[in-house]
């Protein structure tokens, strides 16, 4: 009979050496795949991994894709590390795309120095309000969060494509479903002149740095590690769970937002029916990969970027279809999922058992 018993002391070094376990299984895996499919597993992988920073444009597309990945993971971290289950990351970047579009459209003919601050805070704030609708329905009614964030993804998205091909569609666009180009006033700075990194990357990063300190450094970061690994203590310490819930939530919401936001006045420049390949989902890899620390997930969102940027590029260089990113990310899930399991658990075989 098999039974898995729980370990009385884990490894730290272990817990820290489990993603880089993990990124090697999944690098193995994918070299099978790939001689599966034909194609030489050392070019596939240079191509996946290696040419997305060999020379400077490869390098910010990277940091384009980086941006969003690492403002959803960072909040995203801080509510697993609550124990709170949000799904909803791409939900509520969507939200922040569609409602900062909502309100750069109003100055497309403006110049006006207050535009993209005013833009930026209504996705943030459009993403806060995303996220506080499960949150409530946690709250009042106790719903499972899991099933509410995952539901809101899909509500955002019909709503944004709803949008796209009606009120917020271009007159002038020839009945195309896309906004109208925003004004340069909205769009974010570049960091360099001939491509399309922005200064959203910046943020991105003082954001996670900005997370550390509040989970590390303050009374309210204490609170909530001790919310996500005891409750029961957190409650008797007299830690409120509502006033935790609430803050993470409303944290994580205000971080997608701003992701879907700076998408759009961004790389984008205007909104379309398809603003995110799924970095909100993407970003529940890079929290964990990151060992759900706001730090860690700098490093994590960087190799997630590079898969994404390495896929489009394997799809030029060899054919090898785009599927293969979402199958390398959910493979990379499988085996960190694994190695933290084993660390924690130990399985026995028990010869003796009755059957």
């Amino acid at each position: 009979m098999i039974q898995v018993q729980a370990r009385t002391d884990s490894s730290t070094l272990m817990q820290f050496a489990s993603p880089i376990i993990a990124i090697a299984l999944t690098l193995i895996f994918g070299s099978i795949l790939f001689i599966i499919l034909d194609k030489d597993p050392i070019q596939a992988l240079h191509v996946l991994l290696i040419m997305p920073l060999s020379d400077a444009y490869n390098v910010g597309e990277m940091l384009v894709k980086m941006g969003p990945l690492l403002l959803c993971a960072v909040g995203l971290s801080l509510c697993y590390r609550a124990n709170l289950w949000n799904i909803g990351a791409e939900g509520q970047l969507l939200a922040g795309a569609l409602g900062g579009s909502a309100v750069g459209l109003l100055f497309v003919d403006s110049d006006s120095s207050l535009a993209l601050p005013i833009t930026l805070l209504a996705g943030i704030v459009s993403g806060m309000f995303w996220a506080a609708l499960p949150t409530f329905l946690k709250i009042k009614f106790n719903s499972n969060l899991i099933l509410t964030t995952i539901m809101f993804n899909y509500i955002a998205l019909y709503l944004l494509v709803w949008a796209v091909h009606g009120p917020l569609r271009d007159p002038d666009g020839f009945g195309f479903p896309e906004s109208a180009m925003f004004s340069d006033a909205t769009l974010l700075p570049t960091l360099i002149e001939s491509g399309r990194a922005h200064w959203g990357v910046v943020i991105a990063i003082l954001a996670g740095i900005a997370a550390w300190v509040i989970l590390s450094k303050t009374h309210l970061g204490f609170q909530i590690r001790v919310f996500g690994s005891d409750a029961p203590a957190a409650k008797y310490a007299g830690f409120s769970a509502n006033k935790i819930t609430w803050f993470v939530m409303l944290f994580a919401g205000a971080l997608a937002g701003l992701a879907g936001v700076a998408e759009v006045i961004g790389p984008i420049g205007q909104l379309v029916p398809v603003v995110s390949p799924g970095y909100g989902y993407a970003a529940i890899i890079v929290a964990y990969l990151g060992r759900l620390h706001p730090i860690g997930a700098i490093a994590a969102s960087i190799f997630l970027a590079v898969l994404y940027m390495g896929g489009d590029l394997a799809q030029i260089e060899m054919s090898i279809p785009t599927a293969v990113v979402g199958m390398f990310q959910g493979i990379l899930l499988f085996f960190l999922l694994a190695c933290d399991f084993f660390i924690r658990y130990r399985i026995i075989l028990n010869k003796d058992a009755n059957v």
